[in-house]
């Protein structure tokens, strides 16, 4: 709910953008989670701001858009969890034809263990446990689970 109002959006961009030190051409977010925080970072640097989509469960650009040969892309995220969803975004940047040349999130939740192949920029770094459906704790358990991402349950 950070990324609801626009004004905070854009803040948290700003102070993400100048953690950037990577010289990049476009940004490219992955549908739904990343596409705000992806639109506010474009404008914060100055570049256009792409999202990709995953209407076959692979991410691509769709709706016209599209990577020029060698641009150089920062890859945006809101949250960083695995890095799964990082890594397939990057995959379907290179596979049109762009330079991925970082990455960037507003919360890094593997509290930098996720390895998404190129330097990774988090505006903060969290360490939050993930636990198998089968290895939850009994407090946890207890809880009534709750699924904001992107992915299937």
């Amino acid at each position: 709910r950070v990324l609801s109002d626009p004004r905070r959006a854009s803040r948290l961009a700003e102070a993400l953008a100048a953690k950037i030190s990577a010289q990049v051409d476009i940004v490219v977010s992955p549908a739904m989670g990343g596409v705000i925080i992806g639109h506010e970072m474009g404008r914060a640097l100055g570049v256009e701001a792409l999202f990709l989509e995953r209407p076959e469960g692979v991410f691509e650009l769709r709706r016209g858009f599209r990577l020029e040969p060698g641009q150089r892309v920062l890859m945006v995220e809101d949250v960083v969890t695995t890095g799964l969803s990082s890594r397939e975004a990057i995959a379907a940047c290179r596979r049109a034809g762009g330079e991925v040349v970082a990455a960037a999130a507003l919360v890094d939740r593997s509290d930098g263990a996720a390895d998404l192949g190129v330097p990774f920029t988090p505006l903060i770094r969290l360490s939050v446990p993930s636990y198998p459906v089968d290895a939850l704790p009994p407090e946890l358990a207890a809880i009534p689970p709750v699924k904001p991402g992107s992915r299937a349950a």
